[in-house]
């Protein structure tokens, strides 16, 4: 009897629970596999669809931790789930890798909170983790828990904030890829660019042209739906204490249209918040 291909069975087998819907991915045509396809689960793990294919037949017994905690999160897994793959995939005893948890620094907040301009904290993967009420009012998707990349290439509503929005997603992903470097295994990393590659033709066409920058401090055109346009400059600070995370902050010039825009939305904002009913 041949020897037992026990992680590759497990990960077919868990692959074929997942729908496409469930994985973020579009539904298109007739598909003819049940859940997800091998080369689905490859991209949204951040692996090549060859090495997967090796895994899933046991002709690569070997995985990283890291590939297969990253297999674990588009597989859908539970905890004691993932508990199980990483034992099948392990050759000897390995410890289960946890990002740390994300949080701004208590003279970050402080700072955000004392800010009478828009202005919102991010890591480095574009994630927001704090936002002041004025920077919400601006975007109603600047608050704490979204992604700022993935709501630049899948919310349209965030897209029509912005006329230059096809120069300024390119310039995001290029941002995005600089400040990541060359840590490419982190699981955070791996689940934005695989959920993108797949959502949006027009982030997998950009991501494929591996462009680097550096978000210079440039003005911004914002077509808000209360103001009207406003151009702003955007600021991008380094939190210390909290290596990677960013205080970003939006300011018009002084004695512009803008600026009287700019107040005019806080004021609005203000009003709105005072007139709604406490929970």
């Amino acid at each position: 009897m041949g020897e037992q291909n026990l992680l590759g069975e497990f990960v077919r087998a868990r692959r074929e629970l997942v729908t496409p819907e469930q994985a973020g991915i579009p539904a298109t045509g007739v598909r003819r596999v049940p859940g997800l396809r091998r080369e689905e689960v490859a991209m949204l793990a951040g692996i090549s669809a060859d090495y997967y294919l090796r895994l899933e037949q046991g002709r690569d017994r070997n995985p990283s931790v890291q590939v297969l905690e990253s297999l674990a999160r588009v597989l859908r897994l539970d905890e004691a789930a993932t508990d199980h793959l990483l034992r099948l995939g392990a050759t000897k005893p390995q410890r289960r890798h946890k990002p740390p948890v994300q949080k701004i620094g208590p003279s970050t907040a402080k700072l955000l909170d004392s800010l009478a301009l828009p202005a919102f904290v991010e890591s480095r993967y574009m994630d927001v983790l704090a936002a002041n009420p004025l920077a919400t009012a601006l975007s109603p998707r600047l608050v704490a828990g979204t992604n700022r990349l993935r709501e630049m290439f899948l919310d349209p509503a965030e897209q029509a904030l912005y006329p230059d929005w096809e120069n300024d997603s390119v310039s995001a992903v290029a941002g995005f890829r600089k400040a990541v470097g060359t840590d490419t295994d982190d699981p955070r990393y791996i689940e934005i660019v695989g959920e993108l590659s797949l959502a949006s033709t027009r982030f997998s066409r950009i991501w494929a042209r591996h462009d680097v920058l550096v978000c210079a401090a440039a003005p911004m055109r914002v077509d808000h739906p209360q103001v009207g346009q406003l151009v702003l400059n955007r600021e991008r600070l380094g939190a210390e204490g909290s290596p990677g995370q960013a205080l970003v902050i939006f300011h018009p010039d002084p004695g512009t249209d803008s600026a009287e825009r700019l107040t005019l939305l806080a004021t609005t904002s203000v009003t709105r918040e005072a007139s709604e009913p406490a929970l």
